[in-house]
């Protein structure tokens, strides 16, 4: 039998997914290249930042890949095309040869070249991150003896509120760990540069939203311009917030190996592609990096990389390609402990119904990724508490 060779580029949702449907059937032989060594479970992510164990959301892919036989996981980073001999050119593994290529790259940090930003903050999108920004709030607390000035997230998306509604519950846990005594309150303040938080979700979402936030002691600020940032201030509108602690959450952009690489960019800045998800012959877009109507969200790049994987095995099969028919994912947006909004079609829900409809998503999402036991474990240890600082780590016992 002869086999196809499909390179995936990003271990993301959508590359995760493509790879795990390509998988189960042997006419495909599926290269994984990725710049990291585990897949990363956005959703989970602001509570690993705030003192969640890490295993929700990273989560190796060997281990998601141990026995896929014909998947072959490649650490590198993707450089450029060679149209004309199908080759993929990385850094770090050479030219890797393509039947198909599936790109599922994901999005970048961008901080809009704003003076000192970059070097002035810290960033949630990586382990690596992470456990900077932990180790920062641990060393201003233990250092001062009390709060930073403000706490400024910047980013009134998903990210943002998750983020900054855990902020307070978890600066108070580490304040008890080290014994820090202190009266006054802790301003975590969140910006964003639009009328209000939340600008892509709907009204009466944002504004059930932004009073749960106001109520766990988040104060929000809306119609601010971000212009400068030093190791102790950040400039909004012409004047300093004294902050030696900066999160931003703000900036995203499509990877720039889709520009680089001559691929014809739409007006909002993602790969055209055609009712097949193509952008070129034999090459796929998918997920954030795709221009379809719900790119950008987790659900939308699992729904992708299935839809591309199933139509590669239609036309292994000598069948013609489904069309693509964009479904509208469910939006969930944890905002502090036990309380989400969800969006699910017409129909809304808040606070802990919201939360256990997030919990039963994550469930599923996990179980996509793995086996039944192994997705459990890692769903059941949402209560379990990591922290590398040995005083706190102690203290949770």
């Amino acid at each position: 039998m002869t086999t196809e060779h499909i390179v995936i580029v990003g271990g993301g949702f959508g590359g995760v997914k493509a790879a795990l449907e390509l998988a189960q059937d042997p006419h495909f032989e599926v290269t994984l290249v990725s710049d990291q060594d585990y897949f990363r479970y956005y959703p989970a992510m602001y509570h690993s930042a705030t003192g969640g164990a890490a295993r929700l959301w990273a989560i190796p892919l060997s281990e998601i890949f141990a026995h896929r036989n014909n998947v072959q996981i490649i650490k590198a980073r993707a450089s450029h095309l060679d149209r004309a001999r199908k080759q993929l050119i990385t850094k770090g593994s050479g030219a890797i040869n393509y039947d198909k290529l599936i790109i599922a790259i994901g999005m970048v940090t961008n901080y809009f070249d704003i003076k000192g930003l970059e070097q002035n903050s810290y960033g949630v999108k990586t382990v690596e991150e992470v456990d900077r920004l932990k180790q920062h709030l641990h060393d201003q607390l233990t250092k001062d003896h009390k709060p930073d000035h403000h706490y400024v997230v910047v980013g009134g998306g998903p990210t943002g509120i998750e983020v900054s509604s855990m902020l307070p519950g978890y600066l108070a846990e580490v304040m008890k760990h080290h014994g820090i005594t202190y009266k006054g309150k802790v301003h975590v303040d969140l910006i964003e540069s639009e009328p209000r938080i939340a600008p892509r979700l709907p009204k009466d979402v944002a504004r059930a939203t932004a009073k749960r936030l106001r109520k766990l002691g988040v104060t929000i600020h809306t119609n601010q311009t971000v212009e400068a940032a030093t190791a102790d201030s950040l400039i909004i509108n012409g004047k300093p917030v004294m902050s030696q602690t900066i999160i931003w959450t703000a900036g995203l952009a499509c990877n720039t190996f889709l520009q680089d690489n001559n691929f014809k960019i739409s007006n909002c800045r993602k790969a055209a592609v055609d009712q097949h998800l193509q952008a070129e012959d034999s090459i796929y877009v998918i997920g954030d990096n795709a221009d379809t109507p719900y790119s950008g969200v987790a659900d939308t790049a699992v729904y992708d990389g299935r839809f591309v994987a199933n139509n590669l095995r239609r036309q292994a099969k000598g069948q013609a390609p489904k069309p693509y028919k964009p479904r509208q994912p469910i939006y969930v947006t944890p905002t502090g402990p036990y309380w989400s909004s969800v969006i699910w079609g017409k129909t809304r829900f808040y606070g802990k119904l919201g939360y256990l409809v997030r919990r039963l998503t994550d469930l599923i999402a996990y179980r996509n990724l793995q086996p039944w036991w192994p997705a459990s474990r890692r769903w059941l240890a949402v209560n379990i508490k990591e922290e590398s600082c040995p005083i706190c780590a102690t203290s949770l016992g």
